[in-house]
């Protein structure tokens, strides 16, 4: 019989022998891989500061073989206008401290942590409202990929820690 510090199977190969949850796994990897990619982001914000970003705009355009006249890079240059340095160093920091989050609870995660599971839980279940009005707002198979993939993480870290919670009255 296991105590409540012993890991749970969740039906993924999690067992006294000490293998892992493969869904923690995943989503602590997924994590990881999240924070990864807003550290970058954050570099990336932090080194356009004194930059002139439409020029910077306008070379991205032509690496990615945009045509500098075209609608798209009308679109981004009517929005970089908007960005000064004292809001590119906010996106920057914002994107920090989101990599931050996403790296605690990746390796909370992978350490099969439960605080990283309700964790993990609750920044899910906080962004989902924005998630649902940005993709009212502006529907597009990107934004319904990550609401579906962030339903998936609640459902499973809701049906995992349930399962816990009754392991746990049993033993």
């Amino acid at each position: 019989m296991s105590n409540s510090t012993e890991p749970v199977s969740a039906g993924s190969g999690t067992s006294r022998s000490g293998a892992h949850d493969r869904g923690l796994l995943m989503i602590g990897l997924f994590k990881l891989a999240k924070a990864i990619f807003f550290f970058c982001l954050g570099i990336g914000a932090f080194r356009l500061l004194h930059r002139d970003l439409t020029d910077e705009v306008m070379k991205l355009a032509v690496a990615l073989r945009f045509d500098p006249e075209g609608r798209l890079a009308g679109l981004l240059l009517e929005q970089v206008d908007r960005i000064d340095a004292h809001r590119l160093r906010e996106i920057g920091l914002a994107t920090f401290a989101y990599s931050g989050l996403a790296l605690t609870e990746g390796i909370g995660l992978l350490l099969e942590k439960v605080w990283a599971e309700y964790l993990t839980l609750i920044l899910t279940v906080s962004f989902l409202p924005w998630e649902l009005y940005e993709l009212a707002r502006r529907p597009n198979w990107m934004r319904l990929s990550l609401l579906l993939i962030n339903l998936a993480v609640l459902a499973y870290l809701v049906w995992l820690l349930q399962r816990k919670k009754r392991s746990a009255e049993r033993a």
